[in-house]
């Protein structure tokens, strides 16, 4: 069993911002692996899933608000007895250029309150996150500009950077971390 999270914030206020890069991924996973998402309020989520290859994929996208996401993650993980091996958790990351899009497993929250909050609650680290770009404002404060839309050339992007995501995503789930780590996380030139 495989837990993907989308990390953002919910309600149309926060639709297409930087924040919510997460939510569009996994948006754009379950329309391609045909996983619709349903709302779960005793989770706190939308939450879908679908055997796939002989495995249950569960996709869910926290509806707590960013920095509370840890207490919908934990729900989750209690109600479908997730290791914490098998949760990937994607979400923005102002500390990459726009577009940029990294994998890992363990290590800190690096400042994301989302990951931060689902490392707290959960107890641990040792789940994979995908990482995805958003770059560092010039001048506006941080919160500011994570919490605003995408410019108009940064939505022109947005596609090909999501297709990159979900084939990040695909790899994990059909070959393993390392194997995702060799191939999403090159520099596209």
């Amino acid at each position: 069993m495989k837990l993907i999270i989308g990390l953002g914030n919910p309600g149309s206020a926060y639709k297409d911002t930087r924040h919510n890069l997460g939510f569009m991924v996994v948006k754009a996973l379950g329309k391609d692996l045909k996983i619709g998402l349903k709302r779960d309020f005793r989770m706190r989520a939308y939450v879908g899933s679908k055997k796939r290859a002989g495995e249950e994929i569960i996709l869910a996208l926290p509806q707590t608000y960013m920095n509370l996401s840890g207490e919908s993650v934990v729900a989750l993980v209690k109600k479908y007895r997730v290791n914490i091996a098998d949760i990937l958790v994607v979400c923005d990351d102002m500390d990459l250029e726009f577009g940029r899009v990294k994998i890992k497993v363990n290590g800190s929250s690096g400042g994301q309150r989302g990951l931060a909050s689902i490392i707290e609650r959960l107890g641990g680290n040792e789940f994979a996150r995908m990482r995805v770009g958003i770059g560092r404002p010039d001048s506006q404060e941080a919160s500011e500009y994570v919490l605003s839309r995408l410019d108009n050339s940064e939505r022109k992007q947005l596609d090909s950077i999501i297709e990159r995501v979900l084939d990040g995503i695909k790899i994990w789930l059909d070959k393993g971390i390392k194997e995702s780590m060799d191939i999403t996380n090159k520099k596209e030139s």
